[in-house]
C-alpha cells in the first residue's frame, strides 16, 4: 500500500459515510413523519415483502441486534401492525406476521418512500446506478471477507 492509495481509500470511506448519512437523514425523516422509527419501518417492510418471519431471524435480515427485536415487535404489536404467531411444528419458534392494518399502513406510505429514494438517486443515470451497485457490492463482499459475489 502506498500513501496515495491510503489517502484515496480514506477519502472514499468519508464520502461514502457522508452520502449514507445524508440519504438516511432524508429517508428517516419521512419514516418518522409517519409515526415509525427506522427499525419499526424495516421490520414492517420485511414482513410486507417477505411474509411471516421467525422472530429469531428478523435481526439478521434487517441488521439489528436480536435483543432489540422484542422491543420493536412489541411496539408494532401495540400499534396492531403485526402479531406473534406460534409455529405449529416447533414450539420454540414464534413468527411475526403483518396484520391487515399493517398491510394497509405500509401500502399507504411505501409508494412515497420509493418515490423519495428514486428522487435521491435520480442524480445518477441508469448506467451510473448499475455501476455504483456493482462497486458497492464489490466493496461489501470484500469487507465481509467474501470476494465471491453471489
Amino acid at each position: 500500500m502506498n500513501e496515495s492509495s491510503i489517502k484515496q481509500s480514506l477519502k472514499l470511506f468519508i464520502v461514502l459515510s457522508r452520502a449514507h448519512r445524508s440519504i438516511n437523514d432524508v429517508v428517516n425523516k419521512y419514516i418518522a413523519d409517519q409515526g415509525l422509527n427506522p427499525t419499526e419501518f424495516a421490520v414492517l417492510e420485511l414482513l410486507y415483502h417477505k411474509g411471516d418471519q421467525p422472530l429469531q431471524q428478523i435481526g439478521g435480515k434487517i441488521l439489528l441486534a436480536s435483543g432489540s427485536i422484542t422491543y420493536v415487535v412489541d411496539k408494532l404489536e401495540q400499534k396492531e401492525y403485526i402479531r406473534r404467531v406460534a409455529c405449529k411444528s416447533d414450539r420454540r419458534v414464534t413468527f411475526a406476521q403483518i396484520t391487515d392494518k399493517g398491510k394497509a399502513f405500509i401500502e399507504s406510505i411505501f409508494p412515497e418512500h420509493e418515490k423519495r429514494i428514486d428522487e435521491i438517486m435520480s442524480t445518477l443515470s441508469e448506467d451510473e446506478k448499475s455501476t455504483a451497485i456493482e462497486l458497492m457490492k464489490k466493496i461489501g463482499f470484500h469487507a465481509a471477507g467474501n470476494d465471491e459475489q453471489k
